[in-house]
């Protein structure tokens, strides 16, 4: 009697998280990334160098932060670039965590999106929706 193979069900990050991602530059203005961020219908991304390693985070809590500060203190927000308002200390998780134990870290760290860093550069992002779209796939098995 032969044995059936048992399929694995993919539960990494990496099996759900996004590849081609929407990324700035440092030296990016705001408002250019404002625009994209519209453009797109996103709250956020990478900011990556000419490597594309990972150096910051953006988003458009820190864009509405800039505009208020600038209303506040009556200071053009034209030359502001990324490197000036960007989030540079980011917190990353690994592209073979549990998608279940992402999750709870998504609940932990209250974030909206974690990048994946794979041999120094970029390699993805999964985000609090990503999480939601595997469950779905996911649910007829059990957990």
């Amino acid at each position: 009697q032969q044995q059936q193979p048992v399929e694995e069900i993919p539960l990494r990050v990496s099996d759900y998280m996004a590849k081609k991602l929407i990324t700035f530059d440092p030296d990016q203005t705001i408002e250019e990334v404002i625009s994209v961020l519209i453009k797109h219908r996103i709250s956020g991304g990478p900011v990556v160098n000419d490597k594309y390693e990972l150096i910051g985070m953006i988003s458009e809590g820190d864009c509405v932060k800039h505009i208020s500060e600038s209303r506040y203190h009556n200071t053009p927000m034209q030359n502001i670039k990324v490197k000036d308002r960007m989030i540079a200390n980011v917190e990353t998780i690994d592209g073979n965590m549990n998608i279940f134990d992402a999750a709870n870290k998504f609940l932990t760290a209250k974030r909206r999106r974690f990048p994946i860093v794979e041999n120094g550069q970029l390699a993805g992002q999964i985000s609090q929706m990503d999480i939601l779209k595997a469950t779905i796939k996911l649910k007829s098995q059990n957990w």
